[in-house]
């Protein structure tokens, strides 16, 4: 049995810095125990650029090798990652990769085109898995805490859950001991090729959300308990009648009383 593990660079949701991605990692944790157990042969991949310090993180969780397709980020390519991917993943029984990378705009259509590509079934959100008889029996994670079992027949794409029941190992002696290992993709297409959906993706800092403004509260502490527990009127008021100015002192005068502007 034939084995492989797609993963991503993540990101630090504090200093941003690149790191592995926690979503992969529980993934490669996962391939780790099958393959053990089964005796199977695990490779683990990405596209992109292997000079990238998060890769060898991958191997201090587990990986020997890395193998890294060269993607280049140029307009001819377009970052484009599924034709080499789904080329050197042709022949494997399982394919294992996280949900979604960690960036602020991923899509996290990657394992539902990989799919697509390799023409095999998937499976997502899964939280655990097992295989038996040339089948993988998956528990898949959903809403409000309910999970369902599925079974799919090999050779199948699953895609991990960030919940999934693993705990992966991080050991730094085993960074030293990995390797990366590049391997050259073919030319890229030319510009007249490329998708023009990908042409419109823009990568750029999320952006602050709105803050809300709220009154502070003067009451004391035993009114503000009385009212949890009883329905009462909040006070305010209701302009129908008027103008647009009209309407608009009341709201200032409003944001005044309870300093909520300064004008």
């Amino acid at each position: 049995m034939k084995i492989a593990v797609l993963v991503s660079v993540g990101r630090h949701p504090v200093s941003g810095t690149a790191r592995y991605s926690r979503n992969d990692a529980a993934a490669l944790t996962i391939a780790l125990s099958l393959a053990k157990t089964h005796g199977a042969t695990l490779d683990v991949l990405h596209a992109g650029d292997p000079s990238n310090p998060a890769l060898k993180e991958y191997l201090a969780l587990g990986a020997r090798t890395v193998e890294v397709l060269e993607v280049p980020e140029s307009p001819e390519w377009q970052g484009d990652a599924i034709a080499p991917l789904a080329t050197r993943l042709r022949g494997y029984d399982l394919v294992l990769t996280g949900t979604r990378a960690e960036g602020a705009f991923d899509s996290g259509m990657l394992p539902y085109r990989v799919a697509n590509a390799l023409d095999m079934p998937l499976v997502g959100a899964a939280v655990d898995l097992t295989l038996r008889d040339g089948c993988a029996e998956v528990r898949q994670f959903m809403p409000k805490g309910l999970r369902r079992r599925v079974e799919v027949q090999l050779p199948a794409l699953i895609a991990v859950h960030p919940m999934a029941n693993t705990a992966p190992s991080y050991a730094y002696a085993r960074l030293r001991e990995g390797t990366i290992r590049p391997i050259a993709t073919a030319t890229p297409a030319s510009p007249g090729t490329a998708n023009p959906d990908d042409l419109a993706w823009t990568t750029r800092p999320a952006s602050a959300k709105p803050v809300r403004f709220a009154a502070a509260e003067k009451r004391s502490g035993h009114a503000r308990m009385l009212s949890a527990t009883t329905t009462e009127s909040r006070g305010g008021s209701v302009v129908i009648e008027g103008s647009s100015v009209e309407k608009a002192q009341v709201i200032l005068a409003y944001l005044r009383e309870h300093q909520l502007v300064d004008y």
